[in-house]
């Protein structure tokens, strides 16, 4: 019966323009949204065929893309393991796509056109990023666009006369572009994972679901598994939670599905267990295992994230809660020596010589500020969590994105902008530790783009706002009602890249955001750098730094030197005896905090002066005062900043007015 039914597959394949072992049998480049229901279909005459010996690759038909990009591939993929189904069908696609792909992609993967795909015999390495386009062992390619003119070139290099149009009939982002039985295309509604005429086997779709993406340790999850339709005859099979370092010493339940005849669902509950280990947070990846014949997968390798109740607390605060003189600088004793009686442009290069010595400093690549990032801006309250710079709030460490969906997620924030400093997606994507780096000078700006000192965890919503603006005046400032914690934070490190690299500035004013090599306003950034001091949290965050790079932020080591390149001491001679720094806090207490009418300083004997600075950077306070005097204050509602000075040291205090 078998042999019968493949020798009509073959002829009725052999009348309908076939002559290729495989096709691409539909592709949708351009989804609603983020592109995360990007898929490219392949399929055979016959049904479970072996893909073994083949690759997908995806060619770039832009002919003034650069030589590294022209006509040249941008992402190959091994179809070895891969078997069509009972209908000759395999997908791949993004990881949203449904009924699941068989092998997925990242989000926003396929470029919209005009450009190609292809299937070659060959290997994975036959075609690394960047192979030109050939005809050589060729077996089948699709070129398509979205309105885009023909990318004739490209199609010219793979034998190829006819170029289709995903937006055909104006629907691009929810239309697809699919093989008709002449071997011909049209433009219609996408059909994943099943025969684009509507004939074939059916299959019963079962999707797995849970009622929350989030539980902590101790919870009951109930997973529930459902098919479209009611099952002929008792179903079973099994699942696994397993992912990484979550595994079966974290939880406890039954990994067996049974779906009784007639029946469409089946839910059984998971114990998450409360351990005292701090062992982070952690992500359950529900996966089925092996289905039964005449089903299929709708969803897979769904995530969970498991909340770890034991945490490690530091003993400084957050840039929202800041504390100063407990977090001390680790620069080797004379670090900053060659500063001293320095000024003007000799004071720069001073600077530019220690933090850009190729002798001494470390580049390390894009791939490893993940890793540094973890720590670097860990949450002081939880050492699970990154703490987010421009939204100031924690999220878990394991949220950060990994695809084009980023609601929810972290990623790396550029604060010198790659598109505005030049050196845009200039090192490696791939990881490879402390103990491997390059060597660097302030002449190699490409290392800007992982230069650990700019980048910080941030919201990934919040990223794309930020974009590549300039800061303050018209441009970005934060979102509405942000209380500006991380504005010094801003400044220091722009400070820090405008001498770092040669080629990078900050300017007066607000440059056009395609401008490259300068950043503004110069102005803001000088009034935030006073306005919002370093803390314990950057101080700890440069520390960290510095034991990748071998270099430290000198902006955040001694706040005042961008008043002597830039400010009212412009063109002074810098000792560092000159500085307001300190690494040793005043023992000293403000309260009631929050204050409505008043508010007093108390701590050992002292006299000295205050100033108090509202979020706008201006002084609404200034007084000399002595311990535990009552200050009296008619200030409206909001979050202001004491700054408060002795003979012995400066100590800053956030004060919120109520």
């Amino acid at each position: 019966m078998i042999k019968k039914y493949l020798l009509i597959w073959s002829i009725l394949c052999s009348f309908a323009g076939w002559s290729q072992v495989i096709v691409i049998n539909e592709i949708d480049s351009d989804t609603p949204s983020i592109d995360n229901l990007e898929f490219v279909e392949l399929k055979t005459q016959a049904p479970y065929v072996s893909l073994d010996g083949y690759v997908l690759v995806c060619f770039n038909g832009n002919p003034n893309s650069g030589f590294a990009t022209s006509l040249k591939s941008y992402y190959t993929m091994s179809l070895d393991g891969l078997i069509t189904d009972a209908n000759g069908i395999v997908l791949i696609g993004s990881n949203d796509v449904s009924p699941y792909p068989a092998r997925t992609f990242g989000d926003n993967l396929l470029q919209n056109g005009a450009d190609a795909v292809a299937i070659y015999s060959g290997t994975f390495e036959d075609f690394p990023d960047g192979t030109l386009a050939t005809t050589t062992n060729l077996v089948h390619a699709l070129a398509y666009d979205t309105s885009d003119a023909d990318a004739v070139e490209l199609m010219a290099l793979l034998g190829l006369t006819v170029q289709y149009n995903e937006n055909e009939n104006g629907l691009q982002t929810t239309e697809s572009i699919q093989r008709k039985n002449d071997g011909t295309y049209e433009t219609k509604f996408p059909t994943p994972g099943v025969p684009n005429d509507g004939t074939g086997i059916v299959f019963n779709g079962i999707t797995i679901s849970v009622p929350a993406s989030q539980y902590d340790e101790g919870a009951v999850i109930p997973i529930t598994f459902t098919t479209q339709n009611p099952v002929a005859t008792d179903l079973n099979f099994s699942f696994s939670l397993n992912n990484g370092s979550f595994n079966t010493a974290d939880f406890t339940g039954n990994l067996s599905v049974f779906i009784a005849q007639g029946q469409t669902t089946f839910t059984t509950a998971i114990t998450i267990l409360d351990d005292a280990i701090d062992e982070g947070d952690e992500v359950m990846k529900i996966k089925f295992g092996t289905l039964p014949s005449g089903f299929v997968r709708m969803n897979d390798n769904l995530k969970v994230e498991i909340i770890d109740n034991d945490y490690f607390v530091a003993a400084y605060g957050t840039p929202l809660n800041p504390t100063f003189g407990i977090v001390n600088s680790t620069a080797p004793s004379g670090y900053y020596a060659s500063l001293e009686g320095k000024s003007g442009t000799i004071l720069r290069q001073a600077i530019q010589d220690i933090i850009a010595n190729p002798a001494v400093v470390h580049a390390h690549n894009y791939g490893d500020i993940n890793t540094i990032l973890q720590t670097a801006d860990q949450n002081p309250l939880n050492g699970n969590e990154v703490w987010l710079m421009y939204k100031e709030i924690p999220r878990s460490k394991l949220l950060i994105q990994t695809t084009g969906n980023g609601v929810g997620k972290w990623n790396r924030e550029h604060i010198y902008p790659q598109s505005r400093g030049g050196y845009a997606n200039g090192t490696s994507e791939v990881p490879d530790g402390i103990n491997i780096w390059e060597a660097t000078s302030a002449d190699v700006l490409v290392h800007g783009h992982a230069d650990a000192h700019h980048l910080r965890a941030e919201d990934a919503t919040e990223n794309s706002s930020r974009n590549n603006r300039d800061f303050g005046l018209d441009d970005y400032n934060g979102f509405t009602g942000n209380a500006g914690s991380w504005k010094g934070d801003v400044a220091r490190a722009v400070f820090y890249m405008s001498i770092r690299y040669n080629g990078l500035d900050v300017v007066n004013g607000n440059p056009a955001d395609s401008t490259v090599g300068q950043l503004g306003d110069l102005a803001t950034l000088l009034t935030w750098n006073t306005q919002d001091p370093a803390d314990d949290f950057e101080m700890n965050r440069n520390n960290y730094i510095y034991t990748w790079q071998v270099n430290r932020n000198p902006f955040i080591d001694y706040p005042e030197l961008a008043s002597y390149i830039w400010g009212a001491n412009s063109g002074q001679t810098w000792f560092s005896s000159l500085s307001n720094a300190s690494n040793v806090a005043l023992e000293l207490v403000v309260y009631p905090n929050p204050a409505s009418n008043y508010f007093i300083i108390s701590g050992k004997e002292m006299n000295g002066n205050l100033e108090l600075v509202n979020m706008a950077g201006q002084v609404v306070l200034q007084t000399e005062f002595g311990t535990n005097q009552k200050i009296n204050i008619d200030l409206p509602t909001g979050i202001y900043f004491a700054k408060i000075s002795s003979s012995e040291s400066v100590v800053v205090k956030k004060l919120m007015v109520k």
